[in-house]
């Protein structure tokens, strides 16, 4: 039967990427600031969500990974690929 997991059994691949992106950014930006920064892109996400979507426990949505994206100025091959 299919799962919808990544190769280490996660919910998503770029959990880890945007925990690097946020503990890297200068200055570093909070689980709690990124929420809000997303939700004034018009993703309705809170601290929680950000946790989980780090930790790998959360799906993630193509529009919240553009959301994403835009925020951190990356593409979305960087989020996404390794």
């Amino acid at each position: 039967m299919f799962k919808n997991k990544a190769q280490n059994g996660k919910n998503n691949i770029c959990g880890q990427k945007v925990y690097e992106l946020r503990k890297n950014a200068k200055p570093k930006i909070s689980q709690r600031m990124l929420a809000e920064m997303l939700q004034l892109n018009g993703i309705d996400v809170d601290k929680n969500a950000v946790q989980r979507i780090e930790s790998g426990q959360r799906f993630v949505t193509d529009i919240e990974i553009i959301a994403i994206c835009k925020i951190f100025n990356i593409s979305c091959d960087e989020l996404l690929l390794r």
